[in-house]
């Protein structure tokens, strides 16, 4: 094998048309001595050229869209091309030549600050009955009218079968085929921004699926020097791994340059394994602000990682990987623990109001502390950074689907409960993160689900998913993953929403207030964790935050215990106005005792499990 690619030359991989008509064929293949190009239709096959750098190129006139193609590598038999932009007929079947031109209708969208955030993630097959992106897209109107102002959507990248969670793909370039292809993509990311909503795709780079994945035949894309739990680690530091690295930054600039996605969210970045001087992860932020300038618009990094590693998102400069933001499970499982009681697998670590409070002011609560469940000191201070650069939840489809009967929290913990943890979450200095359904108070789960060609590898999977839960001491069996039954039990309910006021109605309508408050209320729109004051106690389970931004100042009090409480918070003078309480009839609330207008030195009687907020105009 040659030497690999240089950094500095960008090599567009695939099947690219060219102008008039034709196409260029590129696949990076360091390991193979000869492949050829086989067209489908003609049973055609043509050599392709090998360059120093292990790239195999040719040139096809007369070949316009829809032709479909595989790579001949002899005696390793037919294959998909790696970099294939659409697998119409799975992961198995050939590729398809597709045009990257697209008639855009939305051409003036500006991405909004990360400040001004709030992400909606769904799951594209579960999202409607169709299961669809042109079906999704019937739906926007109601994420814009909850004050949403992203959209995050999980993977779409090609896997086996048509009912899987998207972390399986093994096509990074391709969109899944059953939900629509390439164009119907674009279709959602236009229709999102047309009513002004960002737009993040889901990007899995520490991995790819089990079936379908042929790249070990083309070159060295793995190694078995690190390990991942899905499988064998992404080579992005040792031999050869230049072209590897190569394949994963035109992967992210497709998403950005094509699709025109505002941002990714890199999947699992704690399982990226890297000991190179300049990480895959530095080098992709830097190449990111480098298309940013190009393009004249943000292009957004997110990190989830569980290492609470503020060196993720601190600039190069600084040390940092220079990514924009990162997920902070603390305050999801901090959040969870008081709501529900919980203290199995890592929710051991958790449990008191104090944590809670510590991942207001910053979002890691173990900061060079000492971790039961890890058995060691784990994570680095996040104090001074800005809220932005942190995602939080008290739902998404990790902390509801890796439960054994995925359920969300709905059925989980009281309805009054329920409230509580919207408003914990919405009135954070953080960006926040709603996981599908959760503003109606789904209760239809959100399941582990999968349909695998391979039948000994949906076994497989089956008992992986029973030792994974071991941790939790939960019982009874896990549903079948590879049920179809499985995958529709995980469907969003719409019609509890479309009928009379309910319950479902009236937690919608808590949410759409929590969003309008947060979008127009400037010490709710600081995001400045630094400056949030706190005051707790934990025998009582009552926690109150002190936010405030230029003339206004905001009181937010949240009761987990099960019975009134009084409080007494240390108040500027003036009069403090209540504008929102979750026990309030409007809400489908038992009504409170709270006052309208609070007074320094007053108390409060906060209703169980209940949560409220006053504002004060300062003197």
């Amino acid at each position: 094998m040659g030497k690999c690619s240089s950094p500095s030359i960008r090599r567009r991989i695939g099947a690219w048309l060219l102008p008039g008509c034709g196409c260029r064929f590129t696949v990076w293949a360091p390991a193979r001595n000869a492949v050829r190009l086989r067209l489908v239709d003609s049973g055609r096959s043509v050599d392709m050229r090998k360059d120093e750098h292990g790239y195999f190129t040719a040139e096809i006139a007369d070949l316009a869209p829809g032709a479909l193609y595989l790579y001949d590598l002899g005696e390793d038999g037919l294959r998909p091309d790696p970099a294939s932009r659409f697998q119409p007929e799975g992961v198995h079947g050939p590729s398809m030549v597709v045009s990257s031109a697209y008639d855009w209708d939305c051409n003036t969208w500006q991405t909004p600050p990360l400040s001004r955030w709030i992400i909606y993630e769904l799951h594209v097959g579960a999202f409607t009955p169709e299961g669809t992106f042109d079906a999704a897209i019937k739906r926007l109107d109601h994420i814009a009218e909850l004050g949403a102002t992203c959209v995050e959507i999980m993977p779409v990248a090609a896997f086996s079968g048509c009912r899987n969670w998207g972390y399986d793909g093994v096509y990074p370039f391709a969109v899944q085929a059953c939900y629509g292809g390439p164009d119907g993509l674009k279709r959602l990311v236009d229709a999102c921004h047309a009513r002004g909503m960002a737009t993040v795709l889901d990007v899995v780079y520490n991995h790819l699926g089990p079936e379908g994945n042929y790249l070990s035949l083309f070159g060295p894309y793995f190694t078995d020097k690190y390990h991942t739990p899905w499988g064998l680690a992404v080579n992005f530091d040792g031999p050869w791994s230049d072209g590897v690295r190569e394949y994963f930054f035109e992967n992210a600039r497709q998403w950005f340059e094509e699709f025109r996605f505002d941002g990714l969210r890199l999947d699992a970045c704690h399982a990226i394994f890297d000991q190179s001087a300049v990480p895959f992860l530095q080098e992709l932020a830097e190449r990111t602000a480098n298309l940013a300038d190009e393009l004249g618009r943000p292009c957004v990094l997110i990190a989830e990682s569980d290492q609470n590693k503020t060196r993720t998102i601190l600039p190069v400069a600084e040390g940092g990987l220079g990514l924009q933001a990162q997920w902070a499970d603390d305050f999801h499982h901090a959040l969870h623990t008081l709501l529900t009681g919980e203290r199995e697998g890592y929710y051991e670590d958790f449990g008191q109001i104090s944590q809670l409070a510590t991942a207001y002011e910053q979002p890691f609560v173990y900061s060079r502390t000492y971790s039961a469940f890890r058995q060691r000191t784990h994570g680095s201070s996040a104090a001074g950074l800005p809220g932005e650069r942190f995602v939080v939840c008290a739902q998404n489809h990790d902390q509801v689907g890796n439960r054994m009967l995925g359920e969300r929290l709905s059925t989980l913990i009281s309805f009054e409960a329920c409230k509580l943890a919207a408003a914990a979450l919405l009135l954070s200095p953080f960006v926040p993160l709603l996981f599908m359904g959760e503003e109606f108070l789904e209760t239809n789960p959100f399941l582990y689900f999968v349909n695998h060609e391979d039948q000994a590898l949906n076994t497989a999977v089956c008992e992986g998913r029973r030792k994974e839960f071991e941790s939790f001491h939960w019982q009874g069996e896990p549903p079948d993953p590879v049920a179809a039954a499985t995958f529709e039990r995980s469907r969003l309910d719409w019609a509890k929403i479309e009928g009379d006021y309910n319950r479902h109605t009236a937690m919608l309508a808590f949410y759409r207030r929590l969003t309008a408050l947060r979008a127009s209320e400037s010490p709710l729109m600081r995001l400045a964790p630094w400056a949030v004051r706190t005051l707790w106690s934990e025998k009582g389970r009552w926690l109150y935050l002190l936010r405030s931004a230029g003339e206004k100042e905001a009181l937010i009090c949240l009761n987990f215990a099960a019975e009134e409480r009084q409080v007494r918070p240390e108040l500027a003078d003036g009069c403090w106005n209540l504008v929102l309480d979750s026990s309030d009839p409007a809400f489908a609330g038992p009504g409170s005792a709270l006052t309208a207008c609070l007074a320094p030195g007053e108390a409060l009687r906060l209703p169980p499990e209940g949560a409220c907020l006053f504002l004060k105009q300062r003197e």
